[in-house]
This record gives structure tokens, C-alpha cells and sequence, in this order.
């Protein structure tokens, strides 16, 4: 049985570690020109190149988004960063635009493409149109349900992958194509460049009484009439696996660190365990537990089901909700003295109760006996971003292990 890839995002480098680390078989990413999230960090062309063979030394893959909608005066820079990336071996190319499709093409003939879920594909005529033009995978619009999915796939050729987002942010536009962004900031969303005034407070003006306003809701703050709940499909495995789908996506380039290997930690669990007995495979509890655990919007099924209803939209804040503060990374660990070198994330105190998590299914918990500097000496806090401490562990842990908090 062919496995389901499983997709993360990486946003920086130490977030495609991590993500790898954590249970991915494949990251996306982009460089510092041409992705849909300039607010990431990205990647400079030497961090590719290390991202990748970290990544392909593991078995694991690396897909580049090249999927703003690219103006006249894109077009020659675009050919130069084709050319200056022409040596990295990355498995794929994330694209929307079908002048960029047809420029790699001809710049990396061999290469291959996969339609970004921007260009708003959702039927199988639309698939299997790209397909005719050297498209390897359809990243198929967060509009279909489940019931799409399947019919596209049933009259797809059986060459044509298609892929889904099942984890994250939801855009209140289609498939992400927005204009509110350049309207009232100036900022543009297909080209990177998004607000989010999605998540913005509104209310209600009446049109011969300026300055008088209305919440549009029972609200005296406002409501967010924009604002989705996050996509989250974990209890839907098996739905998803038989649809036909080759790649289970999840959404947050510009999420932390401890959001990526949460998330994709969890997804890891779920998928193996359909994998391990498919006819017996239960949903566990635990798992969605693990994913309120980082920052969100409360959860929605998306488009998958039904379409969205009122009950899919956050009217109360755009803030997100979290039950645990990220505070350390494991650097380093000594089985004989049983203790970790961390890199504080969030101010850790002596007699924190933590709970550390690793890949796979350990996770632990414990009380903050004691730690020292990084010389050795007793401490009682770690208040400074970054600040390497000596904490005492009780079990084993390894490189990239995370200490989190309750809030």
C-alpha cells in the first residue's frame, strides 16, 4: 500500500528540521522572492541547499512555492532566480501562475509541477486540463468536499496526483484569491504581501448617520464577520486516505516551531495508526487534545462536509486560543548525568511543572527541580530569549525534544 505523504510547511530552516524531524515526508517552502508569505523568514539560496540535503538524506522532500501571480516587471527577475536555483534538486515547484509553469519548463525542463491550490482548481475537467500541460499534482481548491474529491479522482488519469489541505488557517476568500489586502492596506495578498483584514473588528455604518456604528452582532466590541475557524481534519484519516488523495497538507509557513512539530507530530500518529490496521483504525482522543495544545481559531471540517455556516466563523475575536506556552528546546542530552541542555523559547522558573515531548509518541511529564547556566551555576530562571540552561531530565529525551507549560 502506498503511504500518503504527509506535508508540512517550513518557514525557516529550523522549521523544515524540526518538521522532518518530527514526522513529515515532505516540507514546503520558499525562498526570499516569489512565495505567497513574504511575512516568513524564508530561505536565502544556502539555506535551500542545506534544507534540501538534510531533507533528502532522510528519505524526506522538498516542494518550492513559486506561486505569487507574477506582473510584467516579475518576469526578469524571475528568470534570474531560475537560474541561480537551477542547481538545487528540489522535487517539486508549487506554482499558480501558468506563465511561471511555462517558464520553469523551459528554464528546468524535467522538473516537476505542482498547481498551488491559488489557482482555484475544483473539478476533474480543470485536473486533468493542467495534467495535458506537464502538471505532475493538483493542489485542489479548499472548496471541494470530500465528495468532489472523490469524483475528480475516479475521472482523473491514474499519473494525475491530487493534494489537500487538511490543517489550518482558512481564507474567507476563494481559495485564498483576496483583494480586500491591496484595498484597504495596500498591501498585496497574491503577491505575498497579505493584512489578514480577515481578522479584523467590524461593525455596521448606516449610510445618513456617519459615525454612528452598529455591531453587527450583539457586541458592543464589534464582530469578526471575516474570521474562519481553523481547518482541521485529524478525525477524518480514513475519509481522506480513501478518497484517493496522494498528499495530506498542512497549512503555516509562518507558524513556530513548536506549532510545526505539534502538528505534524500529531497528523504522524494518526496517519501511521490507519496504516498499522486499517479496518480497526479508531480516532484517539489524544490527538486532537495534542492540537489545541498550539495556538488556534477553534476548529471547522472546512468545505469537506458541507459548505461553511455560521458556526464555521469565530464572531468573538480573531485572537487565538492556546493551552501551552512553548518554553525550550532540547540542544543536547547526557544520558549519564540525565541532563538537558536547553534553549529557552519562553521564561522557564524552577518548579515549572513541564510536560517535554519528542517524535513519535514520547511525552512526559515533570516538575523543574532545578537548573544551572550555561557554566554550571544554580539559577532559579531563565528570563532571556534564547538563554541555555542545564535542566535535570526524567527520562530520556534527544536533540530537538520540546518543554512546553499549561497556561
Amino acid at each position: 500500500m502506498n503511504k500518503i505523504e504527509l506535508l508540512a510547511p517550513a518557514g525557516d530552516l529550523e522549521k523544515l528540521k524540526i518538521a522532518i524531524d518530527y514526522g513529515a515526508d515532505a516540507v514546503y517552502l520558499a525562498g526570499e522572492l516569489f512565495g505567497l508569505r513574504a511575512g516568513a523568514k524564508n530561505f536565502t539560496i544556502e539555506e535551500m541547499e542545506e534544507g534540501v540535503a538534510y531533507a533528502h538524506e532522510r528519505g524526506k522532500k522538498v516542494h518550492l512555492t513559486l506561486n505569487i501571480f507574477a506582473h510584467n516587471e516579475d518576469i526578469n527577475a524571475l528568470e534570474t532566480y531560475l537560474d541561480e536555483i537551477a542547481h538545487i534538486p528540489f522535487d517539486a515547484f508549487i506554482i499558480s501562475d501558468a506563465g511561471i509553469i511555462s517558464l520553469v519548463m523551459e528554464k528546468l525542463p524535467g522538473r516537476e509541477i505542482h498547481l498551488s491550490t491559488q489557482a482555484n482548481t475544483t473539478n476533474y475537467r480543470t485536473a486533468e486540463f493542467w495534467h495535458r500541460q506537464g502538471v505532475k499534482r493538483v493542489v485542489l481548491g479548499r472548496e471541494m468536499s470530500l465528495e468532489d474529491i472523490r469524483t475528480t479522482r475516479k475521472n482523473l488519469s491514474p499519473t494525475m496526483e491530487i493534494e489537500a489541505f487538511v490543517h489550518g488557517a482558512m481564507c474567507i476568500s476563494y481559495s485564498g484569491r483576496c483583494l480586500l489586502s491591496n484595498f484597504m492596506t495596500e498591501r498585496g495578498a497574491n503577491q505575498g504581501q497579505c493584512a489578514h483584514p480577515c481578522r479584523y473588528k467590524y461593525a455596521l455604518m448606516e449610510e445618513k448617520r456617519p459615525g454612528e456604528f452598529y455591531p453587527v452582532e450583539e457586541d458592543n466590541r464589534g464582530t469578526y464577520i471575516f474570521n474562519s475557524k481553523d481547518m482541521c481534519m485529524i478525525e477524518h484519516i480514513p475519509e481522506l486516505i480513501e478518497a484517493g488523495l496522494a498528499s495530506l497538507k498542512i497549512e503555516g509557513r509562518m507558524k513556530s516551531v513548536f506549532y510545526v512539530a505539534t502538528v505534524v507530530r500529531a497528523y504522524r500518529q494518526a496517519i501511521d495508526a490507519y496504516y498499522a490496521d486499517p479496518e480497526g483504525w479508531t480516532f484517539k482522543d489524544e490527538w486532537l487534545e495534542e492540537l489545541k495544545k498550539v495556538s488556534n481559531r477553534h476548529f471547522t471540517n472546512g468545505f469537506y462536509y458541507n459548505k461553511p455556516r455560521n458556526v464555521d466563523q469565530n464572531y468573538e475575536t480573531s485572537a487565538y486560543y492556546r493551552e501551552f506556552t512553548f518554553i525550550g528546546l532540547v540542544l543536547d542530552y547526557d544520558p549519564e548525568t540525565k541532563i538537558a541542555t536547553v534553549e529557552q523559547r519562553n521564561k522557564i522558573s524552577e518548579g515549572d511543572f513541564v510536560e517535554v515531548f519528542g517524535p513519535g509518541n514520547t511525552c512526559f511529564t515533570q516538575t523543574i527541580e532545578g537548573m544551572t547556566d550555561e557554566e554550571g551555576t544554580p539559577i532559579t530562571a531563565a528570563p532571556h530569549a534564547q538563554q541555555i540552561v542545564k535542566i535535570p531530565m526524567a527520562q530520556p529525551v534527544g536533540k530537538n525534544f520540546m518543554v512546553r507549560r499549561h497556561i
